[in-house]
């Protein structure tokens, strides 16, 4: 879901076995089947972003999953926005999930503040997730080792993060394997609740959906991932980029001095990360691509490149243009979503506040009022 990165120190497997064994609730499997996923809408949607997450996505509603998509706006704000620039990233990244194939008819995508129970939820599952557990996570100490202020919903993002999950009673999350703390929070808080109150929520699996997409480095360091964080514009390849922006990004990527183009990511990173790219966008494999530009240097296979990416994203920049023009329709498709996430949601918020005793039964008040 929402992208933060982990210490694997931290993540130890056995550790959490040990700590899950404490729990003498079953897991049980009646749950159906269902997947959920957010995205932030702030930052442009890079190649990376795009092929692990989005298509992935896509894929999964091929697939006829029963999906739920979520813009999580309420994330976002964690960090200081500017609100004109977050209503229309907001828009955009309908638009951008709608032109890269998401399907509103097939699975469910709404804008996460247009529905009050997710709010609703975190606050209950914020009564029984204690502070220490949060202050753990190595992404608040990421994100706040910088700021001399600090938020409180910094600090508390990622049992939203467990409601947006948990109020659609979701089996399955697509994630990176970098995010696999937070799932592993969402998975804590449904074992905790359903130990006090009675099984109530299942116990959310990872799907993980970077694989070879992780391959994709920056262009500029390909020592490091491509990310929309990255203070440099000219390391990634953003969606939306022009052709002539992507063409002077992949002709300023950095390579080597060798005018050869092989593959070999643990030598030569930045070639390499211009073959993977490449495939990915042409679906050929790294073997035929070597194959076939074996006389080329590296000069000429950047153009070689650059004209693949922008075959790829130039029809996805054209329904993204075209849906921005009709932004009318965008909103719709958010209400619509919306109305269909709210009733699912809501009927897990009434059956928590039912075992957490925030709503009174008829016939329970009756008989309290014939005792007095």
């Amino acid at each position: 879901m929402i992208l933060a990165r982990y210490s694997r120190k931290l993540f130890n497997p056995v550790n959490l076995n040990k700590f899950y064994s404490s729990y003498s609730v079953p897991e049980t499997t009646s749950f159906p089947r269902r997947i959920f996923s957010g995205i932030q809408p702030t930052g442009q949607i890079h190649l990376g972003n795009y092929l692990g997450a989005i298509a992935q996505w896509v894929k999964l509603q091929q697939d006829n999953e029963d999906m739920i998509l979520s813009i999580v706006d309420l994330h976002s704000i964690t960090l200081p926005q500017d609100p004109k620039i977050l209503s229309n990233n907001i828009l955009e990244m309908t638009a951008t999930l709608l032109a890269c194939g998401i399907d509103p008819s097939k699975v469910i995508l709404f804008q996460q503040s247009m529905v009050p129970a997710h709010t609703h939820l975190c606050w209950c599952l914020g009564c029984i997730c204690t502070m220490p557990r949060l202050a753990h996570l190595p992404a608040y100490k990421e994100k706040s080792a910088n700021l001399k202020d600090i938020s409180l919903g910094l600090f508390v993002y990622p049992v939203l993060q467990a409601a947006d999950i948990l109020a659609y009673k979701a089996t399955h999350v697509p994630v990176g394997e970098d995010q696999a703390q937070h799932i592993q929070l969402t998975q804590d808080l449904a074992r905790m609740f359903n130990k006090r109150y009675g099984e109530t929520f299942p116990i959310p699996h990872c799907i993980f959906t970077g694989g070879d997409y992780s391959r994709l480095r920056s262009l500029r360091d390909p020592n490091k991932k491509m990310s929309k964080s990255d203070p440099d514009p000219k390391s990634r390849i953003c969606l939306i980029d022009p052709p002539d922006e992507i063409l002077k990004k992949i002709k300023k990527s950095v390579t080597d001095f060798t005018s050869e183009v092989t593959y070999d990511p643990e030598n030569r990173p930045g070639v390499s990360n211009l073959i993977s790219i490449h495939s990915f966008v042409t679906g050929k494999t790294i073997s035929q691509i070597c194959d076939e530009v074996k006389n080329f240097n590296t000069g000429q296979y950047k153009l070689q490149v650059a004209d693949a990416v922008i075959s790829h994203v130039g029809p996805i920049q054209k329904k993204i243009s075209d849906l921005l023009n009709n932004q009318d329709f965008l909103v719709q498709v958010l209400k619509g979503g919306a109305e269909k996430a709210g009733e699912i949601s809501e009927k897990t918020l009434q059956e928590v506040k039912d075992k957490l005793g925030l709503q009174f039964k008829r016939e329970t008040v009756h008989k309290q009022i014939l005792n007095l």
